[in-house]
């Protein structure tokens, strides 16, 4: 979310000076019968305006301006005492009014703190793409709950988690905070995890906001989309995650798009987001991602934060100096705070405020980090049954600190854990680091469960070392790390280090060798053929170690599936070559999505590349078939029924994925995911499954419409394994002309009937 400072004392001081006597509010009482917005029987709308209706305009103001949380150098002079520390924000309430402060955390895997010698140590998720390759949305559901219960008793009320910017750029170092490629999946994945957040009267931001697709050049970057490209794919995702959880905030990005800053963009901010969108909640910046006044202010954004970040405190003197002469008419400012207020309002802020020092289990919260890292785990290879693994192996570890602890992405949702960090004295040892191990150490997991085996441990800093060791095991375990974060990109899909020489070594030495992954995303696997197993562990979290053992050895029978495709060469992405110039991070220079709404899989389809490993693969220690694939339209809204059968040996989850193809319109793409369950059975039970397809998907946007026109004629509906399923199940359906609204209802069929 953000960088170093920047910015000087001075700005801090300035910010402050603004209103001074909202800086540190004293509370002027006032009965309840003279505060009737603080009726809990009212809605949040009649609140809300109750409320601004009793403001002074300064009031009003002071939900439009945020302070950075920590004591970093531009706000030491001047700390802000009532901000918690080591925070990544704070707004004052006004208490004359009832009204509570808010106290921003960042997120995404957990309560975060910006550095110091003495962080709060908190439970931490798997990453964001972890939880995507669940592909279950109750166990993001439950991790959001988890995480905004621990924020809550950290004192905070705002949590900054909700990251769904698509997979565009597989280099992008934040990508293990987001939820893959697709924009479905994507979509209801992140609103599961927000709705979680927000059960605990905690605001949850969707962001960043938009086409924040990588690190490189973010302040700078021009992301140049066609705009129904972007309503297609990028947006859709964000407008799907608002859709399924009503979240009470948004953040916008960094980057520009089609040329004005995105927290600048009347296109982005006030005509998708509010007006199309029908969104009710407030915008608020990136840290450091506000440039202007009257434009910001006018475009629709309602909230700078961390204005130490700025250039200057837009959003302050200069703010009231605008509303004061027109430039901003006093109904945005009305606007402003009114959708602060609001979001406060329907959230539960104002009438459950937080206190920091709340209790937290932590023992349950590992259980339910745990589950999703168990989830999460994707096995890609498996070859003669290698795994699971069995007490009495001879099992030789090599690498990737598994002694240790297991790795954790880096930047401002970096998570400090419970007992410290593993592995410390790496580098980076600042910003965007310090690189962190999460005390949860595979080997320790795995010595635990060998019984009269044995379990060694080789470094892997000398390959020849590491092939000798491997040469006398009966299986070898090479964990394979790739630790990147905010501000910094892969510089390529490879794996650094030279770890894949490594690996070749040790496979060489002995061919029942399997590689555990620890990493962000799509990883490039030049020693594929060489190995027998690959096992996609992401960044796994607290119980990470925990978690791979399990499945390792089979107590977890793994049902991970890739939210992200990975190809066998850069050469076969959009941009093989990443955009921008880390040593040149103030030159402006835009990057062409010419893919459009063509992201992950569906630019594999349309160019005919066959990946490494498709979205939506994974493989299980047991065996699924499909059957009795049926579909029909009802209410103008296709359902879908199958069966799903365990016909292996072992319980197990599956996960049947729904695709739809037009047999002669066209697309974006050949085909699109339009759905998907997650079944868990046991050996030789059958389920039915129904679901129903958002008829969206059967649609595109043209030019400006703002209609999805769905063209008469045949449609296919594939039941697959994973995208690159080479036999799914299909079905034909016919659909007749339809034009939908951008939320997908009806407004003419082909008789031009309403």
């Amino acid at each position: 979310m953000r960088t170093p400072l920047k910015s000087t004392a001075r700005i801090a001081l300035l910010a402050l000076a603004a209103w001074p006597a909202l800086a540190a509010v004293a509370d002027a009482g006032g009965a309840p019968a003279q505060r009737p917005w603080l009726d809990r029987s009212l809605d949040p709308d009649r609140r809300a305006a109750l409320a601004l209706q009793a403001m002074t305009q300064q009031e009003k103001l002071n939900w439009a301006y945020g302070y950075f949380g920590a004591d970093h150098a531009a706000s030491k002079s001047r700390k802000i005492a009532a901000a918690l520390p080591f925070s990544a924000g704070y707004i004052p309430g006004i208490a004359r009014l009832g009204l509570p402060a808010l106290f921003e955390t960042d997120a995404g895997i957990g309560v975060a703190t910006q550095y110091t010698t003495t962080p709060r140590e908190r439970t931490a998720l798997p990453a964001g793409i972890a939880t995507a390759a669940t592909w279950n949305r109750q166990l993001a559901y439950e991790g959001g709950r988890m995480i905004g219960a621990e924020a809550r008793a950290s004192g905070f009320n705002v949590m900054l988690a909700g990251g769904v910017n698509l997979l565009r750029e597989p280099r992008n170092g934040r990508n293990f905070e987001y939820a893959g490629e697709d924009p479905l999946h994507a979509g209801l994945m992140v609103a599961a995890q927000v709705k979680g957040i927000e059960s605990n009267h905690v605001i949850a931001t969707l962001k960043h906001f938009a086409l924040n697709a990588q690190e490189t050049g973010r302040f700078q970057l021009d992301a140049r989309i066609d705009p129904a490209a972007a309503r297609m794919s990028d947006l859709l995702a964000f407008q799907i995650a608002l859709e399924h959880s009503d979240a009470g905030s948004f953040m916008c990005a960094y980057n520009r798009v089609n040329g004005p800053y995105a927290c600048e963009s009347p296109w982005l901010l006030d005509e998708v987001l509010k007006r199309d969108w029908g969104f009710k909640g407030y915008v608020m910046s990136d840290w450091g991602a506000t440039h202007s006044t009257v434009p910001a202010a006018n475009a629709g954004l309602d909230q700078q934060s961390g204005g130490e970040f700025d250039k200057s405190n837009y959003f302050g003197a200069a703010l009231a100096e605008a509303v004061e002469n027109g430039h901003v008419p006093a109904r945005r400012l009305d606007d402003l705070a009114l959708r602060v207020l609001r979001t406060m309002f329907a959230k539960g802020v104002v009438d459950h405020p937080v206190k920091e020092g709340g209790a937290i289990d932590f023992d349950a919260h590992a259980r339910v980090t745990q589950a999703d890292a168990e989830e999460g785990i994707v096995l890609l290879k498996n070859a003669d049954r290698l795994l699971p693994l069995r007490p009495g192996m001879k099992i030789a570890i090599v690498g990737g600190h598994a002694d240790r602890g297991v790795l954790a992405g880096g930047g401002s949702s970096l998570v400090y854990p419970i007992g410290g960090n593993a592995v410390p004295g790496l580098l980076p040892a600042t910003w965007p680091g310090p690189v962190m191990y999460y005390p949860s150490s595979p080997l320790k997991a795995m010595q635990a469960r060998a019984g009269t085996g044995s379990v060694t441990y080789d470094d892997g800093t000398e390959p020849a070392r590491a092939a000798s060791v491997a040469a006398n095991a009966d299986v070898v375990l090479v964990f394979a790390t790739q630790w990147v974060g905010e501000a910094l990109d892969a510089n390529s899909l490879a794996l650094p280090d030279r770890q894949d020489e490594l690996i070749a070594a040790v496979a060489a030495a002995n061919p029942r060798t399997a590689v555990v992954l620890e990493n962000s995303g799509p990883v490039l696997m030049p020693w594929l053929d060489r190995v027998a197993g690959v096992v996609e562990a992401w960044y796994p979290g607290t119980r990470g170690g925990e978690a791979i053992a399990r499945v390792l050895f089979g107590e977890v029978n793994p049902s991970g599936r890739l939210p992200a495709t990975f190809p066998q060469s850069e050469q076969q992405l959009p941009r093989p070559r990443l955009d921008g110039d880390p040593a040149q991070p103030d030159r402006r220079f835009a990057v062409d999505y010419h893919e459009g709404a063509a992201v992950g899989y569906k630019w594999f389809d349309l160019k005919g590349h066959q990946p490494l490993f498709p979205f939506g693969y994974g493989l299980s220690y047991t065996s699924f078939g499909y059957s009795g694939l049926a579909a029909r339209v009802v209410d103008g809204k296709v359902r879908v029924r199958f069966q799903v059968a365990n016909t292996g040996q072992l319980a197990g989850k599956d996960v049947p994925q729904l695709y739809v193809a037009p047999v002669r319109a066209r697309w974006e793409a050949p085909k699109r995911l339009a759905g998907w369950d997650k079944v868990d059975l046991a050996p030789g039970a059958t389920r039915d499954v129904e679901l129903t397809i958002d008829p969206r998907l059967f649609g595109t946007i043209r030019g400006n419409a703002k209609t999805w026109k769905i063209a008469g004629g045949a449609y296919k509906v594939l039941l697959a394994r994973h995208a690159g399923d080479p036999r799914p199940q299909t079905v034909t359906i016919n659909l007749p002309a339809t034009v939908l609204d951008l939320a997908g209802q009806p407004l003419t069929t082909n008789k031009g009937q309403p």
